[in-house]
């Protein structure tokens, strides 16, 4: 089995948000720490000279770079930044096999990996790089950032701690009788999956059937509608492997998030968000200097896309301030 495998990398753009004049696009390839290439999406300010600051970007949990990272990565290269929107291992672009499983450990890794890749490169000052993550990559984000000392600034747009909710639940609802019941059916579907020799996968994501809660009908209306659908995203009709959870299941990667410090933290979401709540304690565990920036009106899926509503000024004076 080849986890280094290398994909084809599309070279037409296929984004799900519209080209800028202002930044030059590449497309790049590169390793993590256990031989998986990782694909990602390049963006640098046009004309721009010298060494420059970069930010690498990740996520949602679910999504591919031609989707919100990417959205993120164009948007802070107009505003200076080289950045890198990459796809996660096993995901996307991004080699690894099985396909579409996730890994707490590996996750964290891959964005380690995007700074490896962005400290070689002649045009950037390896002292002056940040990462942001959205949802799910936004506690990996955190993770990477509390073990990973060359990581100056980290900022989250919409952050969830994935090991936290897959553990507990939402709102931490989750019984020790449905957790134990949970991890007796994930422990029971290894057999069927070795026997198999693949993986079977979850059912697919984010179509709805009626009776939803009003986030799932928000994830609906990004990925599933020509505003965020993309045909590589797992959110996007596909789905992860039914044993994905069982490495978040008991792997807290928040419980070293008070050493980011000295390192600043900006935390940035949603008032209306379901998942705020990972934020505000994310914030109150973090050491200082921290920051957590909720915007008004806004909800989880709004800070995936919505320019208008995403606090683009605010990431760019944090970076400029924490990465100069």
């Amino acid at each position: 089995m080849n986890t280094g495998k290398t994909m084809e990398l599309t070279q037409e753009w296929d984004k799900t948000f519209a080209k800028s004049d202002k930044v030059e696009h590449e497309k790049v390839a590169f390793k993590n720490r256990y031989g998986i290439t990782l694909a990602a999406d390049l963006y640098q300010p046009k004309g721009a000279s010298g060494k420059l600051a970069a930010i690498a970007i990740g996520g949602p949990f679910g999504a591919v770079k031609e989707q919100s990272s990417g959205l993120y990565a164009q948007a802070m290269a107009e505003r200076g930044f080289i950045t890198l929107a990459f796809d996660p291992s096993y995901t996307g672009e991004s080699g690894g096999e099985p396909r579409d499983v996730a890994s707490p450990d590996i996750n964290t890794e891959d964005f380690s990996a995007a700074v490896d890749f962005l400290g070689l490169r002649a045009n950037i000052d390896r002292e002056r790089i940040g990462i942001i993550g959205i949802c799910g990559w936004g506690g990996m984000a955190l993770n990477a950032a509390a073990v990973d000392k060359r990581i100056k600034a980290v900022a989250t747009s919409t952050m969830y701690d994935m090991t936290r909710v897959m553990s507990k639940g939402y709102n931490d609802a989750m019984t020790l009788e449905q957790r134990t019941r949970t991890l007796e059916q994930l422990s029971r579907q290894r057999w069927q999956d070795a026997e198999q020799g693949t993986p079977a996968y979850q059912p697919p994501y984010n179509e709805l059937k009626g009776g939803e809660a009003q986030f799932a009908i928000d994830y609906h209306d990004y990925y599933m509608t020509p505003r965020g659908y993309h045909r590589r995203s797992v959110n996007s009709g596909n789905a992860w492997t039914i044993t994905t959870p069982l490495s978040f299941m008991n792997m807290p990667i928040l419980t070293y998030i008070a050493e980011i410090s000295p390192r600043p933290v900006l935390l940035i979401h949603g008032e209306n968000a379901h998942s705020r709540y990972f934020s505000e304690t994310a914030y109150a565990a973090a050491a200082e200097p921290k920051e957590l920036l909720i915007v008004k009106g806004a909800n989880h899926v709004d800070l995936y896309d919505r320019v208008d509503v995403i606090p683009f000024d605010k990431l760019e004076a944090f970076f400029t301030a924490n990465l100069k």
